[in-house]
């Protein structure tokens, strides 16, 4: 394993048209301590297009932003790795190495926002990849894309394991003041050893319960994700992890099952098999007694809770945990799309607009 990875392997995306296997030259190996572990790269790419539309039933929300591809933090069971082979890239280690800065983005949402026949409805951000992954810091682009929704009062809500959001608050706060903003925070284990094999470059789990705190006392609304439950790996942890985000002051939680869509499943497969040899078959047995017998599944109704006595147990105990810290009935304030305003598109109707009466 690579340290500060979530992954060694350089597996080929389901679309590749040429792959390499590694063959024996007769030369002889370099020595581990002369091999040097990949760099995180970070191009710029300039969108056609920004705002994505969902129509899936199992997610609360229609439109979302993605401002990077590719993820620094590499998670080794994040769900998006498959969209790397669509670049020709791997989703195993390139996914989190080799990422793509959509340094318009704030242009394009902007044009797009202008458009005539645009509906306002909450824009989601970081629905595939992480908004405040660290390569955030030199690029802003998260913060570009924030300061024109701010600017035309559009509502958002922002998904997140990065502590970098707190640069931000100046705008977050801002926002929430007008019912234009609410924040989800990712926690996976309370286990920061855990956490690093996992989630090699995202916040600490302390630090991620700080980010809660600190938004709250903000005036910011946050919830958080416990995503995902991993069968006989995390899932004990499930009481402890809505305990600890209720103290930080998270106004509601929800959960995901671990899913395993393409080329994520042979790469965690790989990565229980190394990091523990001696439970992978148990946590890959019961995640298949959650999923109809398979390690996957794609259905919309199921994907994300799964099913059987083994997820309706789980889906009891996050019930329980909910009601036990008044989460169940404590209010989430509701977005207001109402307060939008379309971005000037220039022209004569301009004119008219800014007239006044």
């Amino acid at each position: 394993m690579l340290k500060g990875r979530g992954t060694d392997q350089d597996i080929p995306g389901r679309f590749a048209r040429q792959t390499t296997e590694p063959s024996d030259d007769g030369w002889p190996e370099l020595p581990e301590a002369e091999t040097s572990a990949p760099q995180t790269q970070c191009r710029p790419e300039t969108a056609r297009s920004i705002i994505t539309r969902n129509q899936s039933p199992d997610v609360p929300f229609a439109q979302s932003v993605n401002p990077y591809r590719g993820c620094e933090h590499g998670c080794i069971y994040c769900f998006a790795r498959p969209s790397h082979a669509y670049l020709d890239l791997s989703p195993g280690i390139d996914f989190e190495t080799r990422l793509i800065a959509k340094t318009n983005a704030a242009e394009r949402l902007r044009a797009e926002l202008a458009k005539p026949g645009y509906r306002c409805s909450p824009i989601v951000l970081g629905t595939n990849t992480d908004p405040y992954q660290p390569v955030e810091r030199h690029w802003g682009v998260t913060r570009e894309v924030l300061e024109v929704l701010r600017d035309c009062h559009h509502p958002v809500s922002i998904i997140t394991k990065g502590a970098g959001i707190l640069r931000d608050l100046d705008l977050l706060a801002e926002m929430a003041g007008h019912h234009l903003v609410s924040v989800m925070v990712s926690l996976t284990s309370l286990n920061a050893g855990l956490k690093r094999a996992l989630e090699p470059r995202a916040a600490s789990p302390a630090r991620r319960l700080q980010v809660i705190q600190e938004l709250r006392e903000h005036g910011v609304p946050v919830g958080t994700l416990i995503a995902p439950v991993i069968p006989a790996l995390t899932d004990h942890e499930l009481e402890d992890l809505i305990a600890a985000a209720a103290e930080a002051g998270v106004s509601e939680a929800g959960y995901v099952l671990l899913r395993l869509p393409w080329e994520v499943r042979p790469l965690f497969r790989q990565w229980l098999r190394e990091r523990y040899p001696e439970r992978a078959e148990h946590v890959m047995s019961l995640l298949r007694q959650a999923r109809d017998g398979r390690e996957n599944d794609p259905c919309f109704g199921s994907r994300m809770r799964g099913r059987g006595p083994w997820a309706d147990l789980l889906e009891q105990r996050f019930r329980a945990a909910l009601r036990r810290h008044g989460l169940d009935r404590r209010s989430h304030p509701q977005l207001d799309p109402n307060r939008f305003r379309p971005p000037h598109r220039g022209g004569q109707r301009d004119l008219f607009d800014d007239a006044g009466p």
